[in-house]
């Protein structure tokens, strides 16, 4: 027995499943907002230190992940992060940069989730929270949607129920089954923006270094970002340590540059030139807290104690490698559970990227970070959710 038609039914009551019933329900739509958690806006409550990246001045279609490169392009075009920040600024919400073109609430990141709820109010949509979706279907021209609070219909469902990452706010891989379930590919996933795990030898060897932080550049597929690293007790974490995870596949090495500013090889030679009579290790400290000072040089500097302008040239070149191309090996990321974001989801070529509707299903769209495409730390991601949902709320 099917309970109240709607227009649209928004499953999840994220960023991009809110922001496509905003945009819904302003075109007039009677529109249906389910949320399987008590409340709504739960990974942005706890993003950015509560303080919530809501998006990046500096945003551009190459700072994403996709099997298609291009399928991010019309959406974010159309809603560009300059309509988020206008929104952001008629809700009278203060804000700053903090780096990077990355703009965060000054207060809490509750303003935006109260942003998005006074529009849906606005927008007459219906939001029904704690409430857990049993099955969707489509029978002829619409879709079924059975819950533990009751059974819905419409014509249009936007599935915005995000990935699988930090699943104690709620996240499930639901957007994934109900993409199978269609005949939609999906694009295997991985947790990504994600710390890394070493090996246990790499552990144990780089146990001392556990809260180092350095700045660095660290590359990981010929993609390179100059950020921290922060040593850990079981690996690397740090923005560039996150960065490169979107990128990194299991057996793959990053290449970390510890003195992105500098030419090592002529910079040690001219030391030696000049007759340095200091050793290396305390060379290095002048660059690095004393604890990876001593533990590099003592890993791959084979002159130890040795004054600088005693060092053959070719040592100096060999350790100069090292420091502008450390390889480490990651044995895998920490995942899911601290995971800031899912790579990988329901396939881009199984979708309109003008409408992010199903190329196979009429009517059924997908939005955020259940589709395959995934952004850098920063603002990216919510940017995406909120440029994919903008898109399918015009045409639902």
């Amino acid at each position: 027995m099917i309970g109240q038609t709607y227009d649209v039914i928004v499953l999840g009551a994220g960023a991009a499943g809110m922001m496509a019933a905003i945009e819904a329900g302003k075109r007039r739509s009677h529109v249906l907002l389910l949320e399987h958690s008590d409340k709504v806006g739960r990974k942005i409550l706890i993003s950015g230190g509560g303080r919530c990246n809501f998006t990046n001045t500096h945003l551009t279609p190459a700072a994403f992940v996709s099997h298609n490169e291009h399928f991010c392009k019309s959406a974010l075009a159309r809603f560009a992060p300059a309509d988020f920040i206008r929104m952001v600024e008629t809700h009278g919400i203060a804000y700053h940069e903090k780096k990077l073109g990355q703009l965060f609430c000054d207060h809490t990141a509750r303003s935006i989730v109260e942003l998005l709820v006074s529009e849906c109010r606005q927008a007459g949509v219906v939001l029904q929270l704690a409430t857990k979706i049993v099955s969707l279907q489509k029978i002829g021209g619409f879709f079924e949607v059975k819950t533990e609070q009751g059974d819905f219909q419409s014509s249009a469902v936007v599935v915005a129920t995000g990935g699988l990452s930090i699943p104690k706010v709620g996240a499930t891989g639901f957007g994934y089954r109900i993409a199978k379930q269609f005949g939609l590919r999906v694009v295997p996933t991985a947790p990504a923006l994600d710390g890394f795990v070493l090996d246990k030898n790499l552990q144990k060897e780089l146990h001392g270094l556990a809260g180092v932080s350095l700045d660095v550049c660290v590359t990981c597929r010929g993609i390179s970002f100059r950020e921290n690293i922060l040593f850990t007790h079981h690996g690397l974490s740090g923005p560039a340590a996150l960065q490169a995870s979107l990128y990194w596949q299991p057996g793959e090495s990053l290449t970390i540059d510890l003195l992105p500013d500098h030419d090592m090889k002529s910079w040690l030679s001219e030391k030696k030139r000049a007759g340095s009579r200091i050793e290396m290790k305390n060379l290095l400290g002048g660059f690095f807290p004393k604890r990876f000072a001593e533990y590099f040089t003592g890993k791959y500097f084979s002159h130890q104690k040795v004054p600088l302008a005693q060092v053959p040239d070719k040592a100096l070149e060999i350790f100069a490698d090292h420091l502008k191309g450390w390889q480490i090996i990651p044995a895998q990321t920490v995942g899911y559970d601290k995971a800031e974001v899912t790579r990988g989801g329901v396939d881009t070529a199984e979708l309109s990227s003008k409408t992010m509707e199903s190329k196979k299903v009429p009517g059924l769209y997908f939005v955020g970070e259940v589709v395959d495409v995934t952004g850098w730390l920063g603002g990216y991601n919510f940017q995406w959710a909120w440029s994919s949902g903008w898109v399918a709320g015009q045409y639902v």
